[in-house]
């Protein structure tokens, strides 16, 4: 019967795949080395151990939206899902590398998406729970099949500079951010009816507003209108 066991010796960001993905270089060992795999259809939960790193200053600051204070860190960090992933193995004896592909996503509406965001360097400890199925040959050559136990796991502590390096590969230079519809009608109209050529340019007026309300920043009299109303309203 197999018995496999699995660890991670690296990870890289994957290029020109359809979306976002990092490569973990997953290596499979089976304890009966003859015992021949046909193959394995292998599902993975992957967790972020976050409190098993450190954090600087600035990194606590931009992980507020995530666990608060950092006062409270101790009752709010905790073990947080990232994603699933899922490989097909093929046939092999003994052991094999195979590459587990681990979509990722740009939207800071995902905690992950926040808590890598919020990294500057270093290292960030991920734990790997495998489940699937086997796919063997028995003793009478006969084709037969196994679960693997949720038991089989595999830690790793993945360079923060591999997730930036894969975000600069889809995104260079740019942040990706999802808005309900209402919003984006809303500041889409703004953009129309200053005649402001790029989003960039948008939400920069309105950060200068924000910041510099006296300052003489391009506002159309509706808005002002509608922001007058409400504060006599």
């Amino acid at each position: 019967m197999p018995d496999l066991t699995f660890a991670v010796e690296g990870a890289a960001p994957v290029p020109f795949a359809a979306a976002p993905s990092i490569a973990f270089k997953l290596r499979i060992a089976n304890a009966e080395p003859d015992e021949h795999i046909q193959n394995v259809l292998l599902t993975c939960q992957i967790q972020i151990e976050t409190p098993r790193r450190r954090y600087s200053p600035e990194e606590q600051r931009r992980l507020v939206d995530l666990f608060g204070e950092p006062s409270r860190w101790s009752q709010t960090l905790r073990t947080m899902l990232w994603t699933h992933a899922n490989a097909t193995v093929p046939p092999f004896d003994g052991e094999i590398q195979v590459d587990l592909l681990v979509p990722c996503t740009f939207d800071f509406n995902v905690a992950a998406t926040k808590y890598f965001h919020g990294l500057d360097a270093g290292e960030v400890p991920v734990e790997l729970l495998f489940s699937g199925t086997i796919f063997f040959a028995g003793a009478d050559d006969q084709l037969r099949m196994t679960r693997i136990p949720w038991t089989k796991e595999a830690r790793y502590r993945l360079p923060v500079a591999a997730w930036k390096e894969m975000m600069n590969l889809y995104y260079p230079n740019h942040a990706w951010l999802c808005l309900e519809r209402d919003a984006f009608e809303r500041l889409y109209d703004y953009k129309r009816r200053c005649g402001i050529p790029t989003w960039e340019q948008a939400v920069e007026e309105l950060l200068s507003m924000e910041e510099s309300p006296a300052s003489d920043v391009r506002r159309p009299p509706e808005v002002i209108g509608v922001q007058t109303e409400k504060s006599t309203s």
